[in-house]
């Protein structure tokens, strides 16, 4: 009896593998910036044209470095949330080519858990 070799990995179909399209590219970024009021946000470009968002109170910031943030590999946004002396604040970074849609969707999500006091 001979048997027949075997090969390595696995098969599988397309159909299997149900391949998906994903969004790509940095797309645009007036789906962030749009999520901020003059009346509860301070907002100031600088220079290198990167976008500075802070929250009249100071404790919310949002940087958008269209060119990457100096002294990092990539970063092109910046989410951070001062804490407190009790709890400490928290901060998200995304690279210059994750979707403004993506990044829209994490300030919408930090915007909903803040409420005036």
């Amino acid at each position: 009896m001979i048997a027949a070799p075997v090969s390595p990995g696995f098969s599988t179909t397309i159909q299997a593998l149900r391949l998906r399209e994903w969004q790509l590219g940095p797309g645009e970024p007036t789906l962030v910036m749009d999520q901020f009021s003059a009346a509860d946000f301070h907002v100031v470009v600088d220079d290198r044209a990167d976008v500075h968002v802070s929250s009249k109170d100071g404790r919310f910031y949002l940087g958008w470095y269209p060119l990457g943030r100096p002294g990092t590999d990539g970063e092109g946004w910046k989410i951070a949330v001062t804490g407190t002396a009790k709890v400490p604040g928290y901060s998200i970074a995304f690279d210059t080519q994750t979707p403004a849609d993506v990044v829209a969707a994490a300030v919408a999500r930090v915007l909903e858990t803040s409420r005036h006091l």
